[in-house]
C-alpha cells in the first residue's frame, strides 16, 4: 500500500488526529519531540515475586531500588561523603520523615543541616530525573511543589552562579519551615525514578504476616502490574464469595498463626468459629499452627485455640473438597474424597492403595454414613463466614487491585510473565486442558480463565458455588496454570507422619524448564517468534540457591525468581528473595540477604545486604527506540508523517487558529 492509498484508508483517524496537531508544524513538532524520546536509555523495570506477606522487606527493597539508590549515591560522592555520610543519606531517602524526626534533635544548627541534606538529595534527584524527559518528570512532581521541584532540578544556571543561586532558594524554603517536606517530595521523586515499572510476578498473600501492607503500597504505586498467583486467586475466590475458597483462606492463615489479618484487618468475624472450635474438639495437639511445640500447645491458651480453630474449619474443607469433587467430574479430582477412606476403630486411613497411621480421628461432626455432609452448625458458620467476606470493605477494595491492575499473564518487551506454568504434556506439549466441554491449552488457556475470573469479579454475589468453584481448582486442581501438581495433600501433612503420603507429582513443565527448545515453543504460542533475546519470566517454585541451584534455566531462556521472600522459606531457599532488574545496560538477578526490620534500617542506617547474583551487560546501551514503547512511538511517527503529507495534499486543511500545546502529546510519559 503506497503513500496515498494508506492516507484515504486512514483518513477519518487522521481527521481526529488533525484536532490534536491542527498544523503541520504541530505535527512536525511532535515528531521530533518524539524523535528524541526514541534516542533516551530505557526505563528500568524491576520484577519480584512470592512475596508472601513479607511487607516490610518488600517495602524497604522498593525504597532502595534493589540498591540503585545506594548505587548512585556512591558514584556521586565518593570522596566527598564518608561511608557513614552515604548510608545516613540513603535513609534519608528511604525514611526521610522517619529520619528527619531521629536525626534533628541532635543538630546543634538545624539550618546548617538542611542546607547540607538538601544539596544532596538534589544532586540525588537530578540524577535519576537525567535519563527521563522533563515532561515525565513534571508528572512524577507533588503538586504543591512542582514549581520549586522543577527549578531546582532543571536550571541552566552557570557553574559559578549556581551556589549563589541554590543558596538564595534554599534560605527561602527554609525561613518558610518548608526543608522537611521538600526533603520527602524529593525522596519520594527519587524512588518512583529508581522504580519506573513494577512487575509482581504473583503470590503476596499467605504466609507473612502483611500482605495487606503490600497491597496498600501497590493501591497508589505509580506503575505496577500484578500476574495472579495460586495464593492470590484464593483469596480472590474467597473475596467472590466461595465457601471451600474461604475455608482454604482461614485454614492457611491458621496454620501461620496469622489470624489477626482476618479479624483486625479485613474484620471476618471469627468468633461464632472459636466457639464452635472450642466446644466440640477436646484434642487439637497435631492441629497447631507451625513453628510452635507441644509445650506451646499446653501452656499456652492462645496456640490452643488456634490449633481448635484450625481442626474445625480444616474438617469443615475437607467435607466440602469432597462434595466440590463429586460435583465437578471433569476436574479430575475424586482422589481428594478421603473422609470416606478413614478406619476410625484402627486409626488408619487408605490412600491409593496405602494404610496410613491418622494422629488423630476424633472428628465427631462427620457422619460415617455421610461423611461430606455439614452439619447444620457447620452449614451456619461457613454461610455466615460468606456474608462477612463479601462485606468486608477493605477485602473488597484489596481485590479490587487484582483485577484492575492484574491479570494471568502479560507480555511485555519480549519478557512472559506469569506465575507459575503452562501445562505440559509427558512429551514436552502443551498439554489440553478442558472446561465447558471445549479444550483449552497454552495461551488461549490462559486467555480463557482471565476472561473466567473477570466474568466471576463483575458478579460478584450473583454466583453460584458451582461456578465458584473454579477458584478452587485454580488453586489446587492437577492441570491448573496456577498449581502445577497432581494434588494438594492438605490432610495428610496435618495427619500422617509416614511423609510418603505428602508427595505431589510435579506437571511436566518442572521437567522440561531447563530445555531451550521447548520452553521457546511456549513462547511461540505466546506470539513471541523472536526468542533470541526473550525471557519466560516466573515464580512459584524456590529457587534452592543454598543447594546450587540457579535462577536462570534453559540458556537464560527462563528466569525463576521465586528467592523466598518469606521467612518460612529462607531456610531452604538460604536468601531472602530475588529482585530481576532490566535497565539500558542489561539485566541483573540481586539476591537479598534477610532484612532485621525497618526500626534498624531508621536507627542505625542498616540496609539490605545483597549481591548480584548474574549480571547480563550489552555493549550498546538500550534505548526507548529498542523496546515496547519504541514500537508504540514509532507508529505514532509514522501516523503524524501521513497527517503532514494530508495536509500537503489538501486532504485535512490546517487550522492555524488552534494554538499547538506541548502537552497534548500522545506519548505516555
Amino acid at each position: 500500500m503506497n503513500n496515498n492509498q494508506e492516507i484515504l484508508s486512514k483518513l477519518e483517524y487522521l481527521n481526529c488526529l488533525s484536532k490534536i496537531f491542527p498544523t503541520k508544524d504541530d505535527a512536525a513538532t511532535e515528531i521530533i519531540n518524539l524523535n528524541s524520546i526514541l534516542a533516551l536509555p530505557r526505563s528500568v523495570e524491576h520484577f519480584m515475586s512470592d512475596l508472601h506477606g513479607q511487607a516490610d522487606a518488600f517495602n524497604h527493597i522498593l525504597n532502595n531500588a534493589s540498591g540503585g539508590i545506594r548505587f548512585r549515591i556512591s558514584q556521586l560522592f565518593n570522596g566527598i561523603l564518608s561511608k557513614e555520610e552515604q548510608d545516613e543519606l540513603a535513609t534519608i531517602i528511604y525514611y526521610p520523615q522517619e529520619k528527619i524526626k531521629q536525626i534533628l534533635p541532635n543538630q546543634k544548627d538545624p539550618v546548617a543541616w538542611y542546607q547540607s541534606t538538601l544539596l544532596q538529595v538534589i544532586e540525588v534527584a537530578k540524577k535519576f530525573s537525567s535519563r527521563y524527559t522533563r515532561s515525565k518528570v513534571r508528572k512524577l512532581y507533588d503538586e504543591n511543589l512542582s514549581y520549586i521541584l522543577d527549578e531546582l532540578l532543571n536550571n541552566d544556571i552557570e557553574q559559578e552562579n549556581k551556589d549563589k543561586y541554590y543558596q538564595t532558594i534554599i534560605d527561602s524554603i527554609i525561613s518558610l519551615e518548608y526543608p522537611e517536606k521538600l526533603i520527602i517530595a524529593l525522596s519520594s521523586l527519587i524512588k518512583k525514578l529508581a522504580v519506573d515499572e513494577l512487575h509482581i510476578v504473583g503470590d503476596i498473600y499467605d504466609r507473612g504476616p502483611e500482605p495487606h501492607k503490600i497491597m496498600d503500597l501497590l493501591e497508589n504505586y505509580h506503575s505496577v502490574d500484578i500476574e495472579w498467583g495460586n495464593h492470590d486467586i484464593l483469596w480472590l475466590g474467597s473475596s467472590l464469595g466461595s465457601n471451600i475458597c474461604i475455608s482454604g483462606v482461614i485454614t492457611n492463615t491458621v496454620r501461620h498463626n496469622n489470624l489477626d489479618i482476618l479479624e483486625d484487618v479485613y474484620g471476618i468475624n471469627l468468633r461464632p468459629l472459636a466457639n464452635f472450635a472450642e466446644r466440640t474438639y477436646d484434642n487439637a495437639l497435631v492441629w497447631r499452627p507451625r513453628k510452635t511445640t507441644e509445650e506451646d500447645y499446653f501452656n499456652n491458651q492462645t496456640v490452643r485455640q488456634s490449633a481448635k480453630i484450625h481442626k474445625a474449619i480444616s474438617i469443615i474443607m475437607y467435607k466440602l473438597e469432597g462434595t466440590f469433587a463429586l460435583n465437578h467430574q471433569e476436574y479430575l479430582m475424586t482422589h481428594r474424597r478421603l473422609l470416606d477412606k478413614i478406619d476410625y476403630q484402627n486409626q488408619t486411613i487408605n490412600i491409593d492403595g496405602t494404610t496410613y497411621h491418622l494422629e488423630d480421628v476424633d472428628f465427631p461432626t462427620i457422619d460415617k454414613a455421610n461423611p461430606y455432609t455439614l452439619t447444620k452448625e457447620e452449614e451456619k458458620i461457613i454461610n455466615d463466614l460468606v456474608k462477612s467476606f463479601l462485606n468486608s470493605e477493605a477485602l473488597q477494595r484489596h481485590m479490587k487491585i487484582f483485577i484492575e491492575k492484574g491479570s494471568m499473564y502479560k507480555i511485555e518487551n519480549n519478557n512472559l510473565m506469569y506465575h507459575a506454568l503452562v501445562p505440559l504434556n509427558e512429551d514436552g506439549t502443551l498439554k489440553e486442558v478442558h472446561f465447558e466441554d471445549i479444550s483449552f491449552k497454552g495461551k488461549k488457556l490462559f486467555d480463557y480463565l482471565d476472561a473466567k475470573v473477570r466474568k466471576l469479579y463483575y458478579s460478584k454475589g450473583k454466583n453460584t458455588q458451582y461456578e465458584l468453584d473454579l477458584m478452587w481448582y485454580l488453586w489446587c486442581g492437577p492441570d491448573s496454570p496456577f498449581f502445577g501438581k497432581d494434588k494438594m495433600t492438605t490432610l495428610e501433612r496435618v495427619l500422617i507422619k509416614d511423609k510418603s503420603s505428602h508427595k505431589e507429582k510435579r506437571n511436566y513443565y518442572y521437567k522440561y524448564q531447563d530445555n531451550k527448545t521447548i520452553m521457546e515453543s511456549i513462547m511461540n504460542d505466546f506470539g513471541i517468534n523472536n526468542t533470541e533475546n526473550a525471557r519466560i519470566i516466573n515464580g512459584h517454585i524456590p529457587v534452592e540457591k543454598i543447594n546450587g541451584e540457579t535462577p536462570l534455566k534453559a540458556e537464560n531462556r527462563v528466569i525463576v525468581i521465586d528467592g523466598g521472600f518469606s521467612k518460612a522459606y529462607q531456610k531452604t531457599t538460604g536468601i531472602a528473595g530475588y529482585t530481576l532488574v532490566s535497565g539500558s545496560t542489561g539485566m541483573r538477578i540481586i539476591a537479598h540477604e534477610p532484612f532485621t526490620s525497618t526500626e534498624d534500617a531508621i536507627l542505625n542506617n542498616s540496609d539490605i545486604n545483597y549481591s548480584i547474583d548474574i549480571k547480563e551487560t550489552i555493549q550498546k546501551r538500550i534505548t526507548i527506540g529498542d523496546v515496547d514503547k519504541g514500537t508504540e512511538l514509532k507508529k505514532q511517527i509514522a501516523d503524524l508523517q501521513l497527517l503532514i503529507k494530508a495536509y500537503d495534499l489538501g486532504l485535512i486543511k490546517e487550522n492555524h487558529r488552534f494554538k499547538y500545546v506541548k502537552t497534548k502529546t500522545r506519548y505516555p510519559n
